[in-house]
Formats: C-alpha cells, structure tokens, sequence
C-alpha cells in the first residue's frame, strides 16, 4: 500500500485506514496537522485555512473537516479569527474530591461564576432521590467552572435547606463547596453514585459555558451521601469534551 509522504505503517494515520486501504484526504490532513501541532508551544498560532490547503494540495473544505475534528478533540481552539494550539486536557479524578482540588494538582486556577440560587419546594423525582419527602425546601445553586477564566463546565447542584441553612449568606459561591461542607458544615462524606454520559449541550448550556451547541459534553450525574449513608447532594456537572478527561484507578475483583 501506498502511504502518503511521511505516513507509514504505525503513524496517526494508520488508524483512519479503512478497511479497502484508501485513506480519506481529510484524515491525511489531520494527520500531518497534529506532527505540526506537535513542534508547537500552547497559544501558537496556525497557518490559514488557505495556507494550509496550498500546503497540502487539497481544498479548503477538506482542511475545515481536519480542522473541525481537531478542535473537538482537543487539540485546538478557536481565539478571534484565528485557530491556536490548545494546551492539555484538565484530567479530573472520580473520586470524592472536589473540582477545586483536581484543577489545583494539575497548576490551573479554579474558578466558578454563580448563576443563580433558589430556594424552591423538592419537586416527587427529586425528593425520591435525596430521600426527603416532596415539597421540602431545598436549595438549587448553578454555576459556570473556570479554569484559568476559561469556562470549561456548568455546575448545578441540589441539597436540602435542613442540611445547608444558610447557603446563601454564609457561602462564597466562588469557592469550593465541597471544603464549605466538610469543614464549615462538619459535614463528612461517605460515598456517591457516579454516572458518565455524553451529550449535546442545550442552547442555554452552550452559551453559558460559551461553546458551540454542536460540542460533546460530558455528563456526570452524581448523588453524594454523607458517612452514615443518607444522601447529601444532588449535583448534575456538564464538562467540556474538548477540555476534559476523566481518570480513575481499577483495582483486581477479589473472587466472591
């Protein structure tokens, strides 16, 4: 088989192979796309869509379709007019830890910018989940996740007023909630149910997190209980595909 110029047996490209051995133009170009992203520093800056469809002797169609797969996985974003390497992916852990906690590790500043809280009675689902008969106040707080100011996420997150009384005198929402409850609140946590999804942000949830509707996100679902096993918080977290990953660690099963 033939490879194009630099391609071979074992390069990026060599997954796009189809199974009747012609590789797509596009492909070709996001593979020698990603060797030029690779001899570049974050924030640099990309030929134009012209240039680089010159460069390669294909049409700028077919380096837009390069270009638009680069940008949702990651490796590039959008600033101005112009298209610039993107820096790594923030790697959160899935664990009881807080957002706070895993953008630190990684030498990023956490942020969050609150978009509201109410105080409004536990509609049936919800109160079936968090265990609290319906109609229970209960606080909903929604909030923008930055790292570095960039928007990366949007936060919702539901906990009952007897549990939380004062969220919205005595909590920075800026801040950590996690740190709020555990060591403001004394409250210790026990474990949670975690669930990953991926989905397209609504209209509203794209412009809040400033992305394009068309972007995976990434969805958890998470009920937190406290150390004696009643739930805690309701939080629903959509995440930037482009800008996250998510990492745990698997132990051995012990036979039963």
């Amino acid at each position: 088989m033939d490879y194009p110029n630099d391609q071979a047996p074992g390069a990026p490209v060599r997954s796009g192979i189809p199974e009747h051995g012609r590789i797509p133009k596009y492909y070709a170009v996001k593979a020698r796309l990603l060797s030029l992203i690779d001899g570049l520093e974050e924030g640099d800056t990309l030929p134009t869509e012209r240039d680089l469809a010159l460069r390669h002797e294909v049409s700028r169609e077919t380096v837009r379709q390069a270009l638009r797969e680069l940008l949702l996985e990651g490796r590039l974003r959008r600033q101005g007019r112009g298209t610039v390497v993107a820096g790594p992916k923030l790697e959160q852990p899935l664990s009881l830890a807080s957002y706070t906690e895993g953008v630190r590790r990684q030498g990023r500043r956490p942020g969050r910018n609150l978009i509201g809280l109410e105080r409004f009675p536990c509609p049936a689902a919800l109160a079936a989940e968090i265990e609290v008969e319906a109609g229970e106040p209960v606080w909903h707080m929604e909030r923008v996740l930055l790292a570095d100011d960039e928007r990366v996420g949007l936060e919702s997150t539901y906990v009952t007023v007897a549990r939380v009384p004062a969220l919205d005198t005595g909590f920075d929402p800026d801040s950590s909630f996690y740190a709020y409850l555990t060591e403001k609140l004394s409250l210790s946590f026990g474990d949670a149910d975690e669930r990953i999804e991926t989905v397209l942000a609504t209209p509203r949830e794209a412009l809040l997190i400033g992305t394009p509707p068309a972007l995976p996100m990434l969805l958890l679902h998470r009920l937190s209980r406290d150390a004696e096993g009643r739930p805690l918080e309701r939080v629903r977290t959509l995440f930037r595909g482009d800008r996250f990953s998510f990492r745990t660690h698997l132990g051995h099963a012990r036979p039963h």
